[in-house]
């Protein structure tokens, strides 16, 4: 069985259809600047094949964590924003492991904190860390603190 080539450039609905992501989030993902097309002489948008990779690292991205606009921002500093090479990935899985495991530390802790006030059956402003982490509203007296008039 022969593999079908893809053209060098593709509708959107191939794009969409190959990403499995809907035509009008992959419009959005133009208008953030995250991926890039071209009229073709129809007036109708083409991307270039490679678009299919940079849609799929933004998916991966997204159910990580992480937003459109840090996606952006590491897409930009690739050297070659149009083509992500296998190099580009392990680059840029090497940086997000980092903020990944800072989220899992900071789950980690939000958990063990839900822990405690189910044990307590509390809630209270004065213990619950949920409510007032680190009582610093406390340190400014007592009554509300956020009020303005």
């Amino acid at each position: 069985m022969k593999k079908k080539l893809i053209p060098e450039w593709i509708s959107v609905g191939v794009l969409s259809e190959r990403t499995g992501v809907s035509v009008s989030a992959l419009h959005f993902y133009e208008r953030k600047g995250l991926i890039k097309s071209q009229r073709n002489t129809s007036n109708h948008r083409q991307y270039p094949k490679q678009v299919i990779r940079i849609v799929s690292i933004i998916q991966v991205a997204q159910r990580t964590g992480f937003s459109l606009e840090e996606i952006l921002l590491e897409l930009q500093v690739l050297p070659n924003h149009t083509r992500i090479t296998l190099e580009d990935w392990e680059a840029l899985g090497i940086r997000w492991q980092d903020e990944l495991d800072r989220k899992i530390a900071q789950l980690t802790e939000l958990k063990n904190m839900m822990t405690d006030c189910i044990g307590y059956g509390c809630l209270s402003l004065e213990r619950c860390k949920l409510l007032n982490p680190y009582d610093e509203l406390g340190k400014k007296g007592a009554g509300p603190r956020l009020m303005t008039l």
